[in-house]
């Protein structure tokens, strides 16, 4: 078998290798001028303006899309390969499981590396494994690209952090809900590209489209990002055994890390599931519309820089609990309306909405934790967020094979009822202190 395996990797490298050999040399060609750039254009003092937001969040909104692609195009992928819909599935789950390993082993190093070039550097990885789903002929080669897309979009986890050290103590809420908006509306509008370009182009093209996106953003980001210094000086097996006592130390942080993945699981399952349902008997829809579910949901992202002016003058947590019952009222929504599309719109508000109310939330919380430790505080709540987002793309996989979408309603409901006991009864309010600006977390 592992002979079979060997000679099937040589005989793939060997077919695309003339592709690869090309893209490689354009991309390394614009990395090496780039780089160049990037020397001639440091500056050491920098203020953070309304543009460069926009920038960071319209950097988020492109680059977080590449997480996202795959929903409404996992129809079109198992016809493609000629797998079931649960397989299928597992493209998404793959995706998000290197997106959290990504976070994990690469997010830190913003804390003791520079911040623009580690951006970049990702930039260039992440568009080489996009062209290599593009090419790809083989389920399990999909399956391998899909999780080295997800491992190498980390953007948006350094840029959250970047604002936030950029940004002044009184203002850092709506800065991030700022820049987390362009993150949502990157998650949204990803399934609305993906669903049109899928339809008509077919889903390989949607990948070759973003590829060539993250190479357009290297020259954006060369010319227009800030050089930051590192905030640690530690070595990077320290740095990562450093979150552990992060963790221990920090209770508002496991709240919120345990909160963000129930929320987000609940989110992603919904999103999974949502394409399966429109293409079903009931709908008989296909990936354009699924896709098209993604503009509802922009209201939500919309709200994201009032959700960040309330956490500012009110509190963080009294945020959370909101974003809490929306979400869990949407999946009353699904659960008696989803056979309805003015129950799934209803829902879908609601959904996104409460999800990106407690994102915006939780992040204000746990940024103003410490200066020095941004990048790795932003690694445990982020990887605590996609572990529950991965396992929320499993299940809703696995429970709408099996029981359709009563059984997806079901599970969701589950995790908001899990974040409702979590949020109100086992921590309750007492992780609701000041930190040093005065500013309740």
């Amino acid at each position: 078998m592992k002979k079979l395996y060997m000679i099937f990797c040589l005989n793939f490298i060997e077919k695309y290798r003339g592709r690869f050999k090309i893209y490689f040399e354009l991309v390394y060609s614009m990395y090496t001028m780039e780089m160049e750039m990037f020397k001639m254009t440091i500056k050491e003092s920098f203020e953070l303006n309304k543009f460069i937001i926009f920038i960071m969040a319209l950097t988020c909104t492109v680059t977080v899309a590449n997480l996202y692609y795959c929903q409404p195009l996992l129809g079109q992928i198992a016809k493609s390969f000629n797998v079931t819909e649960a397989n299928a599935g597992f493209v998404v789950t793959l995706t998000q499981v290197g997106y959290a390993l990504g976070m994990l082993f690469l997010v830190p190093l913003g804390d003791i590396k520079e911040r623009k070039k580690l951006i970049i550097e990702m930039l260039l990885l992440v568009s080489v494994f996009l062209f290599a789903a593009f090419i790809s002929r083989n389920y399990y080669v999909l399956l391998v690209t899909s999780f080295l897309i997800g491992f190498t979009t980390i953007v948006p986890q350094l840029i959250v952090p970047f604002a936030a050290h950029l940004s002044k103590p009184e203002e850092r809420g709506q800065v991030i809900g700022n820049v987390l908006s362009g993150l949502l509306i990157g998650i949204l509008l990803s399934r609305v590209f993906s669903g049109i370009i899928g339809d008509i182009l077919g889903w390989r093209n949607v990948y070759l489209i973003a590829s060539l996106l993250m190479v357009s953003f290297l020259f954006i980001i060369v010319f227009l990002f800030p050089k930051s210094k590192p905030t640690s000086k530690i070595s990077y097996k320290k740095l990562i055994f450093s979150m552990w006592g992060l963790i221990k130390r920090e209770k508002v942080l496991r709240e919120a890390s345990i909160n963000g993945a129930l929320m987000f699981g609940s989110f992603s399952i919904f999103w999974t599931a949502l394409v399966f349902l429109l293409e079903s008997k009931v709908y008989n829809m296909g990936s354009k519309e699924a896709g098209f579910f993604g503009l509802v949901g922009i209201v939500g992202a919309l709200a994201a820089p009032v959700v960040g002016k309330v956490a500012d003058k009110k509190t963080p947590r009294f945020a959370v609990g909101f974003a809490i019952i929306f979400s869990t009222i949407a999946y009353v929504c699904f659960w008696g309306m989803g056979y309805k599309i003015y129950g799934l719109v209803i829902g879908v508000i609601l959904l996104d909405l409460g999800n990106q109310t407690g994102q915006v939330s939780n992040q204000a919380r746990v940024q103003a934790i410490s200066d020095q430790e941004r990048s790795r505080i932003n690694t445990v709540f982020m990887v605590s967020y996609f572990i529950g987002g991965s396992i929320g793309s499993f299940v809703a996989a696995v429970f709408w094979q099996k029981f359709g979408w009563s059984g997806v309603c079901a599970i969701g409901m589950f995790f908001q009822i899990i974040a409702v006991i979590f949020h109100y009864f086992i921590y309750g309010t007492k992780f609701s202190i000041r930190n040093k600006y005065g500013q309740v977390r």
